[in-house]
């Protein structure tokens, strides 16, 4: 399914834009981030694949290769309704819970903020581009560095990664003593900004919202920096790393991430209606063409 960018994907009741969830799809918390093996199920065994092979490759090295090559910001430049659209063409290899590009994630998050959050329009803004570092895939990148959850490397893998049971078995850092103790190569109490994350989406839309000169409030930045940090926020790994403030980057990381994961269903809003709403927004926080 792609959507054009220049035509409705819908003509859905405009009351039912909101929460598309809500009209489509009555799937219950428990069923979202399954991701029990089934060999019969290709979106399973998709998934399964594109964790283990980041699970493979995602060193020490290999992060600080790619923070070479993308925080020059040379790569392309855009405006973030342009970039957006490249989502068209996107399906996120990692996630078990929607085959739709991930256009339509972004405005499906961005709408039920709306809903709850009338008057927080950064937020709202924040739901549809949060994804959005996801463009690497267009530009030579493999998608298990792009999408997906994230984790420190440099220490010992949190035990509630997804497939960590297995899936590092051919990392070099997870036999490297350098790395693979419980603090590796930080010390205790580090604080979470202090952490080299696994390379993706998160860690590079954030660096190029600081890089560009946002006017996102800093509490949006922890929002898109950590959305997919879940051994974290969800799995409670990594708490001998993290300081006393990191609660308040947590808070604000689980307030967004319920936008962020159980908004994903069938039901597809207008995007071209939304359109000029969240152009404004655009223009206000984050306007003009961007270094990417």
């Amino acid at each position: 399914m792609k959507i054009k960018p220049d035509s409705p994907v819908s003509m859905i009741d405009p009351s039912l834009l909101l929460r598309p969830e809500a009209k489509y799809d009555d799937k219950p918390v428990e069923a979202f981030r399954d991701y029990n093996i089934d060999e019969n199920d290709p979106i399973k065994m998709r998934v399964r694949k594109t964790y283990y092979d980041m699970h493979t490759n995602m060193t020490v090295d290999f992060v600080k290769s790619k923070m070479e090559k993308w925080l020059k910001f040379n790569h392309f430049k855009a405006t973030v309704k342009d970039a957006l659209i490249k989502l068209n063409d996107l399906v996120d290899e990692s996630d078990p819970d929607t085959d739709l590009p991930n256009i339509v994630h972004a405005f499906q998050t961005a709408e039920r903020i709306r809903e709850e959050h009338p008057d927080e329009d950064w937020f709202q803004l924040i739901g549809l581009m949060h994804d959005l570092g996801k463009v690497m895939a267009f530009y030579d990148e493999p998608q298990w560095c792009v999408v997906g959850d994230t984790f420190p490397v440099g220490c010992k893998w949190g035990k509630s990664i997804v497939y960590e049971d297995d899936s590092f078995q051919r990392n070099p850092d997870t036999y490297n003593p350098k790395y693979n103790t419980e603090h590796g190569m930080y010390k205790p109490k580090c604080g979470l900004e202090n952490l080299m994350m696994s390379w993706g989406h998160d860690e590079y839309l954030y660096r190029v919202l600081v890089h560009n000169k946002s006017k996102f409030p800093k509490k949006a930045l922890y929002m898109v920096r950590y959305h997919s940090f879940y051994p974290w926020h969800a799995g409670g790994d990594y708490k001998h790393l993290l300081v006393e403030s990191d609660n308040d980057i947590l808070e604000a990381v689980l307030e967004f991430n319920k936008y962020d994961l159980y908004t994903k269903s069938a039901g597809v809003p207008d995007i071209e209606a939304l359109w000029p709403y969240y152009e404004k927004l655009i223009d206000k926080y984050i306007p003009g063409v961007l270094e990417w």
